[in-house]
């Protein structure tokens, strides 16, 4: 009891909580799973099989693309190049602090911590939660499954305060809608993280190469559906029954691998950004795909990637809606074009340019265009001229009610870019960015469990945000992101008796 004093007595974070009045919600904690005991769990409600299907999704991500079963660290320098096999992180779990290493895999000690951390409640994500989604077909659904049944019993004795996420496949909407309302309506979890798209072949090759034969050609040959705009399949059912069931979505959603971020040797070089960059293709792709519309309560939290792009993908949807609306971009339609004002100013300022060409007239606005085949002979549908058609905007406060009120954006402690999403002289409309704090322990990023909330006040004591905006980023925005899904989430937690009993 004194020792779990004096850690909370020295804790900056500790002392930066008493001063606050109002709780703490921390929207990202990682924890490890005690391999045994899932291990035995997984056994237990699936057999051998799921267990070795478990173990060969947990070692996949960086063995070579093209065959030969290595990873990164088994392969030579030479192998690395041939293969192009994507560079793996060389230490990527906090061990120096071991009492923080087994905070991050004990519940009871997790829970007990707390006080250390700052924080009211924390929404945990297993270090193992998306890992089946590299399974293979068949062990998919059972994987999640186990797993998820695993966790919400490992936690349920500490709800008050800490809730795990329900990881949810979503290769076909079908096994989505599956995996939710099991783990929400027999397990009584109450958030999901997702993948923020899923690999699929491009059927063109697939055809002419099927995987079976030509598995290296499979592997590099496709495309990555976001669920959203261009989606072979109708994921509305899925989008309708998380509203229903009042959950909200997160996903942690990375793009190393993609070109740019494909480097053999560097691991730095693809991960910086990367959260930004995959989180953005997914939320793009549900506005421009009119999902937001469709489903104005649907809340989606894009975490580990910062809030300064969410401010910035923003603005420019802004921007280009002006330039690029369906009545803004006949600017650009070649027959708005003044072909004989066009013709006689060539005639007073390039006449050498049209001497001698007999019947320039006719080629003229193709040749000055640069265009040798104009693919305007025909009136163009809405959707071929207007790229916001089904998002619906017809004014530029749709773009916010559809970008704005449906994503919140997990920004980590000491990131100091989370100022962007609090500019309400740069967002338009005057716009705040739904930033929701996310401490992101038990990643290498924080090798100390008790500091991030100190770092996120650090940044008003150095005048990056304001006193308001750290309780908007800490407190506000995730109480609304939680709340706006499903109103009763807090009740019974610590934050909602704290409410409560500061309730006139």
């Amino acid at each position: 009891m004194n020792d779990r004093l004096s850690r909370v007595q020295a804790s900056r974070s500790a002392a930066v909580k008493a001063r606050l009045q109002h709780p703490v919600i921390d929207t990202d904690v990682h924890v490890n799973d005690y391999a045994p005991v899932l291990e035995d769990y997984i056994q237990h409600y699936g057999g051998s099989a799921l267990v070795d299907a478990l173990r060969k999704a947990l070692g996949g991500r960086f063995v070579t693309r093209t065959g030969g079963g290595k990873d990164w660290y088994q392969q030579t320098p030479e192998e690395r190049q041939y293969h192009r096999t994507l560079r793996a992180p060389w230490w990527a779990r906090v061990t120096r602090n071991t009492y923080d290493l087994a905070t991050y895999t004990l519940p009871a000690l997790l829970y007990e911590r707390l006080a250390e951390q700052g924080s009211d409640y924390s929404v945990l994500f297993p270090n193992d939660v998306l890992s089946p989604a590299a399974a293979g077909g068949e062990y998919r659904q059972p994987l999640h499954r186990a797993i998820n049944h695993f966790h919400a019993d490992q936690y349920r004795a500490y709800a008050d305060r800490l809730t795990p996420v329900a990881g949810i496949p979503l290769h076909t909407p079908q096994e989505g809608i599956e995996e939710l309302e099991f783990a929400v309506k027999t397990l009584g979890l109450k958030v999901i993280n997702i993948a923020g798209g899923v690999r699929r072949p491009i059927r063109a090759i697939a055809d002419k190469y099927p995987a079976k034969e030509h598995p290296e050609i499979a592997r590099q040959a496709g495309y990555i559906d976001f669920y959203g705009i261009d989606s072979e399949q109708d994921y509305d059912p899925f989008w309708a029954k998380v509203v229903e069931l009042g959950v909200p979505v997160t996903t942690h959603y990375g793009s190393q691998g993609w070109t740019g971020r494909q480097s053999i040797s560097n691991y730095m070089n693809n991960h910086i950004g990367h959260f930004a960059d995959g989180s953005q293709a997914f939320a793009k792709a549900l506005f421009f795909g009119g999902v937001t519309r469709r489903f104005p309560g649907l809340r989606v939290g894009l975490l580990e990637g910062g809030a300064d792009w969410g401010a910035h993908v923003y603005t420019h949807l802004v921007d280009r809606w002006e330039k690029r609306n369906r009545v803004a971009v006949r600017n650009y339609d070649p027959a708005e074009a003044d072909v004989a004002l066009l013709a006689s100013l060539f005639e007073r300022y390039g006449a050498d340019y049209i001497r001698g060409r007999a019947g320039y007239e006719s080629t003229l606005l193709r040749d000055s265009l640069g265009i040798s085949a104009l693919p305007h002979s025909r009136e163009p549908d809405a959707s071929e001229i207007d790229d916001f058609a089904l998002a619906g905007i017809e004014k530029v406060e749709d773009i916010r009610d559809r970008w704005v009120s449906n994503f919140y954006f997990g920004s980590e402690a000491d990131d100091r870019t989370v100022a962007a999403a609090f500019n309400t002289r740069v967002n338009p409309l005057g716009a705040k960015i739904n930033a929701i704090w996310s401490s992101d322990v038990g990643h290498w990023d924080v090798p100390e469990f008790t500091e991030p909330l100190a770092e996120s006040w650090d940044l008003v004591e150095q005048g990056v945000i304001a006193a308001a905006d750290f309780k908007a980023l800490v407190f506000d925005n995730p109480h609304r992101f939680y709340t706006e899904a499903n109103p009763r989430f807090f009740e019974g937690t610590e934050v909602g008796r704290k409410l409560a009993t500061a309730a006139p």
